[in-house]
């Protein structure tokens, strides 16, 4: 288990991450959001050991991050790490030999990494001969060829294609059922649903929001209704609770303040041929805007 606790730290003057604390379980996936600038690569960085904090304390499984608990920490960056120069074979044995594993260990696990991703023919290529989504998994495999108990996930399926994503996310599964800590982060806000049960989004260094995301969405008051038929748009506009009315595709989203305002919507269109009306919760790019905003509005 990671725990975070209390972090704080500055550049200069300036505040980057302020008291920050939480725990990852084990075979837990955690989210951890923030716009740009909101201090999540500060707290990667001090979570492997790569900064030191001005106060607080990070552990793993009860020990203090250091040379010889890093060799249990994988991490995938958004920016390609790879040396492309080397092939694919020298390269994960470089990292792995980092990590302190013998040689015939790492050559193993590669070709079952290799086998996995389908790219079993590449072992001999040169990194920079293959395509960025086969780059991204080479840099994917030499993150976990130590079999990490925590991986940090920095935006880890940019500029991949839908195959080598659902490729990876079964990796990203695999990992989790063997009990691997996950922290995950990045835009692309589907994902984070996707994958996490928990997380917690940073604003200017310090948390906002944080908790199970079934509970954010709970407590999140509004909501949005998918309505599919012959309808006034701005009929329910004017419908006091209702916050937008748009067109999307065939159907409308009326955006509402709260659950209380759904029995108005209905009784106003219920006379209407409707063959579609379903009240969802809000998306996590809705909640995740909706606070960042406010925190700097403050």
């Amino acid at each position: 288990m990671l725990k975070v606790e209390n972090i704080t730290k500055y550049y200069g003057e300036n505040l980057a991450v302020d008291h920050l604390s939480f725990t990852v379980k084990s075979g837990e996936i955690f989210g951890l959001l923030g716009s740009n600038g909101a201090g999540k690569t500060t707290t990667f960085r001090i979570i492997m050991g790569l900064l030191d904090s001005n106060s607080g304390t990070v552990t793993l499984d009860g020990k203090k991050i250091d040379y010889s608990v890093t060799d249990h920490i994988g991490f995938v960056t958004e920016e390609r790490s790879l040396l492309t120069k080397m092939t694919v074979e020298e390269q994960v044995i470089y990292y792995g030999r980092l990590k302190g594993l013998k040689e015939e260990e790492i050559r193993k696990r590669l070709d079952e990494w290799l086998e996995k991703f389908q790219i079993k023919d590449y072992k001999k290529r040169k990194i920079k001969e293959l395509s960025k989504g086969n780059q991204q998994k080479i840099q994917f495999i030499a993150a976990v060829i130590n079999e990490p108990k925590l991986l940090i996930l920095d935006e880890p399926f940019t500029g991949l294609d839908p195959i080598n994503v659902g490729q990876l996310k079964d990796a990203i599964y695999e990992l989790q059922k063997k009990g691997c800590s996950i922290i995950f982060s990045s835009h692309q806000m589907e994902h984070i649903e996707q994958f996490c049960e928990k997380l917690l989004i940073l604003v200017k260094g310090r948390p906002v929001l944080e908790g199970y995301l079934k509970d954010i969405k709970e407590e999140y008051q509004k909501k949005n209704i998918m309505i599919r038929g012959d309808i006034d748009p701005q009929e329910l506009q004017a419908i006091p609770g209702v916050l937008g009315v748009h067109k999307k595709a065939n159907e409308y989203e009326v955006k509402i303040e709260s659950n209380k305002v759904v029995e108005k919507v209905f009784k106003k269109i219920s006379h209407k041929n409707i063959t579609k009306f379903v009240v969802e919760e809000p998306s996590l790019n809705e909640i995740f805007i909706a606070k960042v905003g406010e925190s700097y509005d403050e």
